[in-house]
């Protein structure tokens, strides 16, 4: 596995700005395979479509991903230690339809994503937090714990 850690260099966005940041990434990753835009700040992203689960309408979000020691891809739902969920976590988690479509640099596949839980979130979590560590300062903001989720490659489009 190719060397993951990452140090922040950037100041944390707003909650306010989060969302119209990911607007502006989703339309350039829909747009461009370039390194550039796919590998911001040292960090590979996935977009994933959701179906929103009060207004049925489908979201993309642009995420940054960590590969685990099998070679998954692993998404934080931080919101920056918000005190409530991303919306795409909660659509993601309420979801009726077991697989979400999934795009990463140069292909799109769906996937049956696996909330982490238990003694698995904290092994994950512990690795993760090694590459990441502002995600330590994230998860210090809030109550909640940050959900980590599994994104399989389960079938090609």
């Amino acid at each position: 596995m190719s060397d993951q850690k990452v140090e922040q260099q950037w100041e944390t966005p707003s909650y306010e700005e989060i969302p119209e940041i990911t607007k502006g990434h989703v339309a350039a990753l829909e747009t461009s395979d370039a390194d550039e835009v796919w590998c911001l700040a040292g960090m590979h992203h996935i977009v994933i479509r959701t179906i929103g689960r009060k207004s049925g309408t489908e979201h993309k979000i642009a995420l940054p991903t960590w590969n685990d020691p099998e070679g998954n891809r692993i998404v934080a739902g931080s919101f920056a230690g918000h005190e409530k969920h991303p919306a795409w976590f909660l659509n993601l988690r309420d979801r009726k339809e077991p697989e979400v479509l999934c795009r990463v640099q140069g292909k799109q596949f769906w996937s049956v994503p696996e909330i982490l839980e238990g003694d698995e979130h904290r092994r994950i979590w512990d690795l993760f937090v090694q590459d990441r560590a502002w995600y330590t300062d994230y998860q210090a903001k809030t109550d909640r714990q940050i959900p980590l989720v599994r994104f399989p490659e389960t079938r090609p489009v």
